[in-house]
This record gives structure tokens, sequence and C-alpha cells, in this order.
């Protein structure tokens, strides 16, 4: 049952929140060399972000047998979660985005192709988990664009859709949104190009995160 005063924005996190292009194509490479075949480039792997893991590694090793591309993808979580330190700051903005929305009493969660353990981490790591409330993870549901994720936040959160925002930088984020029925903003700081966004049915994007708070804010109060 959902309550008409509640309002809440769904994030991605890879490109949105955290910048880990640089982690995540350092993990495929590692997990590819482990297994004597061709790392992809960043380029390459840059537009599959959004994406889950098991759908990059059929398309990064398509003649790979079924249970190489279980060990790439083995591999791949192993390297991604084994480094203390993996290069994923938050980009510029995003902890005071946070903060106005959390003050404002818009609620919010996360919708990621992350596995729960990657996205706990990386919330613990840069001290996040206590603004969502609820926290959806490929390993839970099936990839984007299905819109399973954004459904269960929707259910979780007791939220209509028409009183919810998915905030995200790739296409697959978008294509989710407008699966789910629910608003999509699109971010220019990440990994696809806003035209492909807008392309995908972002209804707008927003150039850094002083302007996204804006949008969110003007939005819902």
């Amino acid at each position: 049952m959902t309550r008409p005063d509640l309002r809440l924005a769904i994030f991605d996190c890879d490109g949105t929140l955290v910048d880990s292009l640089v982690a995540i194509h350092e993990a495929m490479v590692a997990a590819f060399r482990d297994h004597g075949l061709a790392a992809p480039s960043e380029a390459t792997l840059r537009g599959m972000i959004g994406l889950s893991v098991a759908e990059q590694i059929v398309v990064l090793a398509p003649g790979a047998p079924p249970d190489v591309r279980v060990a790439l993808e083995d591999g791949y979580r192993f390297h991604r979660l084994s480094r203390r330190d993996p290069p994923e700051p938050m980009f510029p903005g995003a902890r005071d985005c946070l903060e106005t929305i959390d003050r404002a009493g818009i609620l919010m969660s996360v919708a990621t192709a992350k596995s729960s353990k990657g996205l706990f981490a990386t919330l613990e790591r840069h001290d996040l988990r206590q603004f969502f409330v609820n926290l959806q993870t490929g390993d839970r549901h099936p990839g984007k664009p299905n819109p399973s994720m954004v459904l269960a936040s929707l259910a979780e959160a007791g939220v209509d859709p028409d009183n919810a925002v998915v905030i995200g930088d790739t296409r697959f984020d978008i294509e989710m949104a407008v699966n789910a029925g629910v608003t999509p903003i699109g971010v220019a700081w990440g990994y696809h190009e806003p035209q492909s966004l807008l392309s995908a049915g972002a209804q707008e994007i927003a150039p850094d995160f002083s302007a996204l708070t804006r949008k969110i804010l003007d939005r819902f109060c």
C-alpha cells in the first residue's frame, strides 16, 4: 500500500554516485588475463556499464564456453572486491546532494547492477548507507532495463510511481525507469552521452549535482 505524502529518489550507483570506471576496468582486465584472453578496452567497457556482469561477459567473450564465462564472472568479482582501496571516488557534490534531499524529507534508494556485497562495500567506504531506505542490487533482480529493481524499491518504500524519480547515467537506467512508469532524470557526468539518455527517454539531463538537487527539490517540494 502506498502513501500519497511520500516521495522517492532512486539512484544508480556506478557512474552516478561514484566514479568506478577505472576499478571496473581493472577488475575485468585481471579476470580476462587470468584466463589468457584479450582484455577489453576501457572504452568498450564504458558503454556496457549498467548491464549485469553476466551480460557484459557474453558480449566481451562471445566465443567462450559457459564454464569459462562463469569463471570470468567469478574472477571479475574476486578482483573487484579484493582491493581495500579501489579507485572509486564519489563524484563532486554527491554527498551534498544526498544530505540536502534527506533534510527535505524525500526518501532515497539505490538500484544498481552491483552485487549486494559490492554495494555494501561502496556505501560503507563512503559512509552513505544511512541515506537509503532500501537497496536493490543485480544479484537479487533481473538486469537493467528490466523494471524489477524500481518496482521493488517503490513497493518497499510505499511510494506511488508518480511520486518517484530514477537518476542514472546510462541508457539502461533510463529504460528501466520508463519500463517501470517512473520519471527518469539523466546525469551528464557519467558513462553514456546525454543524447543517448534523452533518446532512451530521460525527461531532462542534470549537468552537475547542484542542478540535480534543484530538479529533485523543484519536483517534490
